[in-house]
């Protein structure tokens, strides 16, 4: 072979690689960590200089992989669950476990066919009866031409289903040390799955609080310690917003809120702020007004994220007026009875940005100073922007970054104040009366590097622990 001839192929090859991606999903449920483990496998991928004359039609399965090339395994991605135990009540039943085994489907893309690369090696990290129906969690080896790409996909079927009965429910990724699965609706309820490593302490729980001490209540529905836990949710009206702890060797390794997809086939109308509704609420805010259509996309985000109706809670509109040349408020929630959550955005009505979601002790709520970080418009790059928005009554605000002294933060009229702060240097805002006196405190919160589950379920989005 020659030199030009080698290289011309290498990079055939190269290129041909750089488009291998391993097995898309074609089913909802497919997260934005795939494209993060896309870019890992075109960094990665490495193969064998012998069989570069016949890679473009190999690696699209147009020319038979000769039976003495090994598949090239990706490097970096270990299945987290290859070693473990199957567990279930399936878990002895082989015969209905090679049932399936022989069902599962090879997967076809733009990038060619995708076909299960040894059924043999096909490991069932979950196979039996959960509440309401079946399910099996399988560990499949998918090959491409020489390339092999592992994926985790999830069976289900009605309660004792026989192999042929399952349904391909979702994709999942094979290096996360956590599995979970939930799905129901406001007629039937549902069920959730929370799979960790053997041994592991599970929770599942269901339903939260917004205490008036200004953190979250949730209702724990079953536990497992053996690494499993599964539970029935209940048929409510909106998303029970089931939520996972997993335990292992006295370390919490995952704890976050499941998606569900859950349905409901109920008015809400009820649950929509109305016009009436945004005028009352905006009555003695500061700044300049913001037009209605605005205010309502703006309310009715901050329902939507925290899980609430407008019928339940007190809505208050703290501050209104412009930032970064578009409409912008800040306003709070309080269910009855219970904390407060604070809420800045700016846009329009048909898009806008979330810039704070803050859970509060109901305790002194409405006379704190607020304060929140300001990304990039148009990205996600962090600024060492910050906005402050002064109580009624403050005579100051100062900001205290750090160690350093603090510092007064010049306001308008409105209360509306900027100050600068290193994104990863945490801060305090501070009200102060006209003598001097401290009023309230309120840490400024960090970026949220997540936006998923409810206000107050994670550290940057709460003030106590």
């Amino acid at each position: 072979m020659t030199k030009d001839l080698e290289l011309a192929l290498r990079e055939s090859f190269a290129s041909d690689a750089e488009g291998v991606t391993g097995p898309a999903d074609p089913w909802p449920g497919f997260t934005s960590r795939e494209a993060k483990h896309r870019r890992t496998r075109r960094v990665r991928t490495v193969v064998a200089a012998g069989v570069l004359g016949a890679v473009v039609g190999v690696q699209t399965n147009v020319v038979p992989l000769p039976g003495w090339a090994p598949g090239v395994a990706v490097a970096g991605r270990s299945p987290q669950f290859r070693d473990a135990p199957t567990r279930g009540s399936l878990a002895g039943d082989l015969a209905w476990q090679a049932g399936l085994r022989e069902r599962i489907p090879d997967l076809a893309n733009r990038e060619g066919l995708w076909e299960v690369a040894d059924r043999e090696d096909i490991h069932f990290i979950y196979a039996g009866e959960i509440p309401n129906r079946r399910m099996a969690v399988a560990l499949v080896p998918f090959r491409l031409g020489i390339i092999t790409s592992w994926s985790q996909i999830y069976f289900e079927g009605p309660p004792a289903a026989a192999p042929e009965r399952m349904e391909v429910a979702a994709y999942e990724d094979v290096d996360i040390p956590v599995l979970t699965w939930s799905n129901g609706d406001d007629v039937d309820g549902g069920t959730a799955i929370v799979i960790g490593p053997p041994g592991a302490t599970v929770s599942i729980s269901a339903g939260y609080e917004y205490t008036p001490a200004g953190t979250i209540k949730r209702r724990v529905l079953s536990t497992g310690q053996d690494g499993v836990a599964t539970a029935v949710l209940p048929a409510t009206p909106r998303d029970p917003d089931p939520y996972a702890v997993v335990t292992d060797q006295g370390r919490v390794i995952f704890e976050g809120s499941m998606a569900t997809g859950w349905g409901t086939t109920r008015d809400t109308t009820a649950d929509k702020p109305t016009e009436a509704i945004l005028a009352q609420a905006s009555k003695g805010a500061q700044g300049q007004p913001i037009d209605t259509a605005t205010l309502m996309s703006f309310v009715q985000s901050g329902l939507d994220d925290s899980q609430l109706s407008i019928q339940d809670v007190t809505l208050r509109v703290w501050w209104s007026g412009r930032v970064n040349g578009k409409a912008a408020a800040l306003f709070t929630l309080q269910p009855r009875g219970g904390g407060v959550i604070a809420y800045a955005m700016h846009g329009e009505a048909t898009g806008w940005r979330t810039d704070l979601r803050l859970l509060l002790p109901a305790d002194g709520a409405y006379s704190r100073p607020l304060a929140w970080r300001m990304r990039a418009d148009g990205g996600d790059n962090a600024t060492n922007v910050v906005h402050v928005v002064a109580p009624r009554g403050a005579a100051r605000v100062t900001i205290t970054a750090g160690a350093g002294a603090p510092v007064t933060v010049p306001t308008d009229p409105s209360g509306l104040g900027t100050a600068t702060v290193p994104p990863n240097q945490a801060a305090t805002v501070t009200a102060l009366a006209a003598d001097g006196t401290a009023i309230a405190t309120t840490p400024l919160p960090p970026f949220e590097q997540r936006s998923d589950g409810l206000p107050g379920s994670t550290r940057g989005t709460r003030i106590v622990d």
